[in-house]
């Protein structure tokens, strides 16, 4: 169960990856005026996995991966692997829970504007 919960581990840290990713590279790839930022099939892919997570913190309701990742954990004991180590130590803070639902809301506030000003080809 240690394995496929550090291969939950690992897909979570891709899929923040993506999200802020995804961000720096729709506004970078606008100012290098590259196409592929105005890709409809990868903004919306963008915007629904950033609208995810903001209406999940929002909402109160823990991430299914961190949970996923959790119950895969529960009854393991022992230290900590690479991967899991580092990939944890960027992915989670010890902050109250409002900082990051308004940090969510404000990332979802910045990709919408994106929308907007760096649009999808129809």
């Amino acid at each position: 169960m240690n394995r496929l919960a550090n291969i939950v581990l690992v897909l979570h840290a891709l899929v923040a990856l993506f999200i802020v990713g995804g961000l720096l590279a729709i506004w970078t790839g606008a100012w290098l005026k590259r196409a592929w930022v105005r890709n409809r099939v990868f903004r919306l892919a963008h915007l629904a996995a950033t609208g995810v997570v903001a209406a999940l913190a929002v909402l109160g309701i823990p991430c299914p991966l961190t949970v996923l990742e959790d119950w895969l954990r529960t009854g393991h004991s022992g230290p900590q692997g690479f991967i899991q180590r580092w990939v944890s130590y960027w992915l989670y803070y010890d902050l109250p829970g409002w900082v990051f639902t308004t940090a969510y809301a404000a990332f979802l506030l910045l990709v919408a504007v994106s929308w907007f000003r760096v649009p999808p080809r129809s």
